[in-house]
C-alpha cells in the first residue's frame, strides 16, 4: 500500500497528474499541463439555465427600462416593442422603476422559474 503524497496550506494537487505543486501554480512543473483558473468568488446573484441575471436585469431596468431594454434582455420581446412604441409618454419609465424594484426583492427561485426557460 502506498502512501498519498501530503499536501501543504498552500499547495495543490496537479489535475493531470495529481502531483503536490504551488496554490498559485498556473503551470505544473512536472507534467507542464497548465491548472485551471478557480472559480470567481465574487457573485452578484444565480444564473438562470439560460444565462439570465436577476441582477442584470435590474440594472437594465433602472437605466434602461424607460426604453424596454429590460424586456429584451428577459425574452419578452412584445413587451419590449411596446415599451419602445411608449417610450415618450415616460409610463414606460415609471413601470420600468417598480420592475427594478420587483426584480431587486424577487428571490432567485422565483426569477429561476419565471425567466429561466429558454
Amino acid at each position: 500500500m502506498t502512501d498519498a503524497p501530503a499536501k501543504g496550506p498552500d499547495e495543490k494537487f496537479c489535475s493531470e497528474c495529481a502531483a503536490v505543486i504551488s496554490s498559485r501554480a498556473e503551470i505544473c512543473p512536472k507534467c507542464g499541463v497548465r491548472q485551471m483558473a478557480p472559480p470567481a468568488s465574487i457573485s452578484l446573484g444565480a444564473t438562470t439555465p439560460n444565462g439570465k441575471s436577476r441582477v442584470s436585469a435590474a440594472i437594465l431596468a433602472f437605466f434602461l427600462g424607460g426604453l424596454g431594454v429590460h424586456k429584451f434582455y428577459l425574452g419578452q420581446v412584445g413587451w419590449g416593442v411596446i415599451y419602445l412604441l411608449f417610450c415618450w409618454t415616460f409610463i414606460p419609465s415609471i413601470v420600468a422603476f417598480v420592475e427594478f424594484i420587483l426584480l431587486l426583492t424577487m428571490s432567485d427561485e422565483y426569477f429561476n422559474h419565471r425567466f429561466g426557460r429558454s
